[in-house]
């Protein structure tokens, strides 16, 4: 198959998402594929809708797959008749996310047009399905294919995983997102100030070059009394790093006010790190509360504070979280299988 990816900026860009895309473009042209990437300029979102003035579809594909991501800029490039199946790859809404209410109002009204224009769907998760059948109604054919979550390659055993879990000292917490407020960083500060003095230390990792003042925001949150010390910010870090990092660590935090999927959790999962992540969007697909990690509701620091202050003092609790994490990235869906289910339903589609 002829099958072209539409993103925006470059499929190099350092997110979930883009890894994902990144994946799926090597894999497809692996099985014996022509994969062609066609890339919007990253722009402001009123910026991208008027890209419709200008973009079109590119000739000569049997399939095109679109990020979602990009759906301000394609409406008016997918009106139909198509010459080949639309198919978007849906990692979350924007709709979804925690913005004001009128401005969720109207993405949700840009998205719905979107995803009525296309003619089927590749959903990172149960949760996104859901979250877009609530919009448009079933109807459109579709295939749930999950992440790849072999990013770092590292085996632990149980007995390494137990070894951690037990050691003393301050509690050893990683954040591995981007630093932007959807990923809820501001609120894992705030719970560590909730906690008694060098109990815990937290080392951030991500990039701070997207959202500047929020960088601001939460590097001063960090230089309050009773907090002052216990966080190390990394910034963006290279795989091996992070690998680093996620051997080091006792339990990943990433209380998100909404994922698609979640695919950090599963990843420090690999290395027996139980995880915390909130109600909101799919992280409850991953993390089992009680058995390998919890879940708060977002911004809920008071909470959040709680589960941490048991874990310090409850290093058994801890080791059995870690190892049930564990045995949960060992029992998800490997990409060879999403792999083979997205390249089935491509084929039907072309068909």
């Amino acid at each position: 198959m002829k099958i072209g990816l539409v993103v925006y900026g470059s499929l190099e860009t350092v997110s979930g998402g883009y890894f994902y895309d990144r994946r799926l473009a090597a894999s497809l042209e692996e099985l014996g594929n022509e994969v062609h990437v066609f890339s919007i300029p990253w722009r402001n979102y009123v910026a991208h809708l008027t890209d419709n003035l200008s973009f079109r579809l590119p000739p000569d594909l049997d399939v095109l797959i679109q990020d979602e991501l990009n759906h301000p800029s394609l409406i008016s490039a997918n009106r139909p008749p198509h010459a080949y199946p639309i198919i978007s790859l849906v990692h979350h809404l924007r709709s979804s996310e925690d913005h004001p209410k009128l401005q969720n109002i109207i993405y949700a009204l840009v998205e719905r047009t979107y995803l009525r224009s296309v003619d089927g769907f590749i959903f990172n998760s149960k949760t996104t399905q859901q979250e877009v059948y609530n919009l448009i109604g079933t109807g459109k054919p579709s295939v749930i294919a999950h992440p790849p979550i072999d990013r770092y390659v590292r085996v632990f055993s149980e007995s390494a995983v137990t070894e951690r879990a037990m050691q003393s000292g301050p509690l050893r917490m990683l954040f591995l997102g981007n630093l932007i407020p959807r990923k809820g960083l501001s609120t894992l500060i705030t719970a560590i100030s909730n906690l008694p003095s060098n109990s815990v230390s937290l080392a951030v990792v991500g990039s701070m070059e997207i959202d500047p003042a929020y960088v601001r925001k939460v590097q001063n949150q960090a230089t309050v009394p009773g907090v002052n010390g216990s966080i190390k910010f990394h910034g963006f870090l290279k795989d091996e790093s992070v690998q680093k990092e996620l051997e080091q660590a006792q339990i990943l935090v990433v209380p998100s006010s909404y994922e698609g999927f979640g695919m950090v959790y599963l990843e420090g999962m690999a290395f027996g790190l139980p995880a915390i992540g909130t109600t909101a969007g799919a992280a409850c697909e991953i993390i089992q509360p009680g058995e390998n990690g919890f879940l708060i509701q977002p911004g809920d620091a008071a909470a959040l504070s709680i589960f941490l202050k048991a874990l310090i003092q409850d290093r058994n609790l801890l080791t059995r979280l870690s190892l049930n994490a564990l045995a949960s990235y060992r029992q998800a869906t490997a990409w060879e299988q999403s792999l083979e289910s997205i390249h089935k339903y491509l084929s039907k589609m072309v068909a």
